[in-house]
């Protein structure tokens, strides 16, 4: 690999991937003075996985429920740069789905709302737990995942809600992924907190730092990396100007180690001193990297699990002309089998100008994720309508629509990530240990949401900073941070790397602030507050020693 000095006279850098960790590395270099590169990218348009569609009826959809919270000033400034005044700033607000009522989030803090059985079973269960004395005796003690929610739960609340949820989501066992990825400090619930909302009929909403998250004002999250895309050569329309940084429908058929070359599908080809990589780690080392490329390294690459998904979009008039969207909420979780989401999103409550009127219609956003472990009815014969025929009885057993509702509905949506989740799989560290310091010795960067593997720091503005930050070795000598990695020599002589929790992943401390519900209110009913909360449902106080987020 060229030095830094030679990489900013004249090392010739190709990006593969225009989502946010390309296009975030594009804008570094062209920033840093760096102009000898080139960001590609097999579709027609900019932003990856955080591209925004608009169907024909209007109705805009994200590839996901995509909320823009940060970790960085850069990413912040970036922001305010591209996006000005035009986005909205909305509170989040979360649910919990189950035994036919709303649970408001955290979780344990609110068990009150469950049937009295399953309430008692969920606080017998964390005290067991907090007090060792559960199925595993310390989080310390947990061999994955499934163990350490044990350990952090109990029984109660791992059967009724983690357990189940977190496989709708990751589509895997628990047990099948490691702890690591949450961090490795010891977390403790506050049962009194928890055993006293129950008795005394309280209730408690966590927030934190992202307790508000800003959203495009037009256009979906798409919109501010559409904007990248612009600011690095692209057209308003998405096609390509002379001397455009981006190449677009341009997909990576075969990377040369040895020449240092990039054939692409339509025969063309690049020479490269530094490749950015963004694709799946597990393709590239599979089916695109030829030359001298270890076996082992091939192998270890193969070891990585992940999980793909559906997205499907319902569009429908408002239950009351000129009363918009039906609720407040932002997001919802599904534990139960009732349906085949585990997640719902009211995207026309995140802008006016998420559906043709937002006066007259609103629209619900789902996700199914699936597996070799965890099957949709997609990858089992049948067409991807099946999938949405499910999602729209998921929502009529869940409450979402009502009876006879199905008649407002005015616009389906589809789409398949067939890489949605990498998984924090047991055996994910130790593969990344070999796969990504062999590629870096080969001049080959692979970032991002699935070149680097790491969920823990996979959100939008973690993935445009791991790009930002990959820039800034390359040009400044200066060490990337949000990875989380430390590389060494082991007694064999291979290069290795250390993982560690980097200090911005997460969502930051939980505060936690009391609403006395009103007394006519029914369980589900009250105001929410300020949520912030965990992709997979964990809200675990600070612990002494850990550093804030």
């Amino acid at each position: 690999m060229p030095d830094t000095a030679d990489l900013r006279s004249n090392g010739r850098v190709l990006i593969l991937g225009a989502g946010p960790t390309g296009l975030g590395a594009g804008f570094r270099l062209r920033e840093l003075g760096h102009t000898n590169f080139t960001i590609f990218d097999r579709h027609p348009y900019v932003g990856g996985l955080s591209h925004s569609f608009t169907d024909p009826r209007g109705f805009t959809w994200d590839i996901g429920g995509h909320v823009m919270f940060s970790h960085y000033a850069y990413y912040d400034r970036c922001f305010e740069a591209l996006m000005g005044s035009e986005f909205t700033l909305n509170n989040r607000e979360s649910w919990v789905r189950m035994f036919d009522t709303w649970v408001p989030y955290p979780f344990q803090n609110n068990v009150r709302y469950l049937p009295k059985q399953a309430a008692f079973e969920c606080i017998a269960g964390l005290v067991k737990a907090q007090h060792g004395r559960g199925r595993v005796a310390s989080p310390g003690a947990a061999a994955n995942f499934g163990e350490f929610i044990d350990a952090v739960f109990g029984e109660g609340i791992a059967k009724h809600f983690m357990r189940p949820y977190n496989f709708k989501v990751w589509a895997y066992p628990p047990e099948r992924m490691n702890k690591q990825w949450i961090g490795e400090r010891v977390a403790v619930i506050d049962v009194e907190r928890a055993l006293r909302n129950l008795i005394l009929g309280t209730d408690d909403f966590g927030w934190g730092p992202n307790n508000q998250f800003k959203f495009p004002l037009r256009g979906g999250t798409g919109e501010f990396y559409r904007r990248f895309g612009v600011s690095l050569g692209l057209n308003e329309d998405g096609a390509e100007r002379p001397g455009s940084h981006i190449r677009l429908n341009k997909r990576a058929a075969r990377v040369d180690v040895d020449d240092r070359t990039v054939i692409f599908a339509d025969g063309t080809t690049e020479r490269y001193d530094v490749l950015l990589s963004t694709m799946p780690l597990d393709v590239l080392c599979r089916d695109v990297l030829s030359g001298a490329v270890p076996s082992h390294v091939r192998e270890q690459a193969a070891r990585l699990l992940h999980s793909g998904g559906y997205m499907v979009g319902i569009g429908l008039r408002s239950r009351t002309p000129g009363a918009g969207t039906p609720s407040t909420k932002s997001w919802m979780y599904f534990p139960e089998d009732n349906c085949p989401f585990y997640r719902v999103t009211y995207l026309s409550n995140y802008s006016p100008f998420m559906t043709p009127d937002k006066d007259n219609y609103y629209s619900l956003l789902c996700e199914v994720s699936e597996s070799d472990a965890k099957p949709t009815p997609g990858n089992m014969g049948r067409s991807p309508e099946a999938v949405v025929e499910d999602c729209i009885r998921g929502l009529e057993n869940t409450g979402l629509m009502e009876p006879g509702e199905r008649a407002n509905i005015v616009s389906r949506w589809h789409y398949y990530a067939d890489y949605s989740y990498p998984t924090p799989s047991v055996e994910r560290d130790e593969a990344l240990s070999v796969v990504i310091p062999w590629l870096e010795s080969r001049g080959i960067f692979s970032r991002g949401r699935f070149g680097m593997w790491k969920y823990e720091v996979a959100n939008t503005d973690h993935t445009l900073m791991q790009g930002v930050e990959l820039a800034n070795r390359l040009v400044l000598g200066e060490p990337e941070t949000t990875i989380g990695m430390v590389y060494r020599v082991t007694d064999d002589g291979r290069n290795a790397a250390d993982h560690e929790r980097p200090a911005v992943a997460g969502s930051g401390e939980k505060r936690v602030r009391e609403v006395k519900p009103a007394e006519n209110s029914r369980p589900g009913d009250i105001p929410a507050g300020d949520i912030g909360e965990d992709e997979v449902g964990i809200s675990v106080g600070r612990q002494a020693g850990t550093p804030e987020h």
